[in-house]
């Protein structure tokens, strides 16, 4: 059995952070341990919301605790997401060091979510400490368009460009670039991209892009959990993208045919575990 421990927000009503991740890696088949940067009565795209964020350093004594039963070398991967505050960045990469210290092959997911053009509230100096110091200690990062970008300094606006992005941040430590949402100027508007970089590969796949009035909050969340639960499942990276891709469309699909804002992910939890609708990858040379 996989364990991933899952450092993410936790919001009691909808789906974001924890509460878009943990339910779907449990779902196919590989045990989460979460432990949530804040607590919040619902996203913070509604426009208000109340709850707090965790102190960073209880962040750190809860693995301790888990450290002191003699269980935290099963930590097969540690993946982060939203984070509440710039010392829970800080907590975060003492907690990886803490994990890799008893278990050497665990992989750390760095989900670098920053905001701003999605509208998620982060706080400021998060960005920062993404920027320089996570890609650092990553085995992948998993970051959308604009965090790519910000993420490397650089302008992208087609696939080429993003791949050449992708490979220079693999430069920097991370040996995987999952970006859940690119925005390429050559593919038709109605297509959502997704793009998996290796230091020596370059996957491409599109699945439809659902009219929302408003996009459901989650899809980015939920993504990089379905990928790093395929990848420890055994699937290569282009099987881990080809299934996320397919997994988050059925969700949004599904969300979209019920008319809803939030995301329908118990509805469409057999999907998530056994897509029936694929999209398949191509690769991209770059050059």
């Amino acid at each position: 059995m996989n364990n991933v421990l899952s450092i993410q927000s936790h919001v009691v009503f909808g789906h974001a952070g924890n509460s878009a991740a943990v339910f779907p890696m449990r779902r196919m088949g590989v045990n989460v341990w979460p432990l949530n940067t804040v607590q919040f009565s619902n996203h913070t795209q509604y426009g208000r919301w109340t709850g707090s964020a965790v102190d960073a350093g209880e962040l750190t004594r809860v693995i301790e605790g888990v450290g002191a039963i003699g269980v935290l070398s099963r930590c097969n991967a540690v993946l982060s997401g939203y984070l509440g505050a710039p010392d829970q960045a800080a907590a975060v990469v003492e907690i990886v060091r803490m994990v890799k210290a008893v278990n050497p092959k665990a992989l750390y997911y760095c989900d670098p979510v920053m905001g701003a053009a999605t509208g998620c509230i982060v706080e400021p100096g998060i960005q920062e400490f993404l920027v320089t110091t996570m890609p650092g200690i990553s085995d992948a990062m998993t970051p959308n368009h604009v965090e790519l970008q910000k993420l490397t300094g650089r302008t992208i606006e087609t696939v080429e460009e993003a791949v050449e992005a992708c490979r220079e941040l693999i430069a920097r430590g991370p040996k995987v670039v999952l970006v859940k949402h690119l925005i390429d100027r050559n593919s038709r508007a109605d297509t959502f991209n997704m793009l998996a970089v290796t230091e020596s590969q370059a996957w491409f796949a599109q699945r439809p892009l659902y009219p929302f009035a408003r996009q459901p909050v989650g899809v980015g969340d939920l993504t990089s959990a379905v990928f790093l639960a395929r990848t420890l499942l055994g699937d290569s990276v282009r099987g881990a993208l080809e299934h996320s891709l397919a997994a988050v469309n059925a969700v949004v699909k599904t969300t979209y045919e019920a008319g809803r804002y939030e995301l329908e992910i118990v509805a469409a939890q057999e999907e998530i575990a056994h897509p029936t609708e694929l999209f398949p990858a191509l690769a991209v040379h770059a050059e």
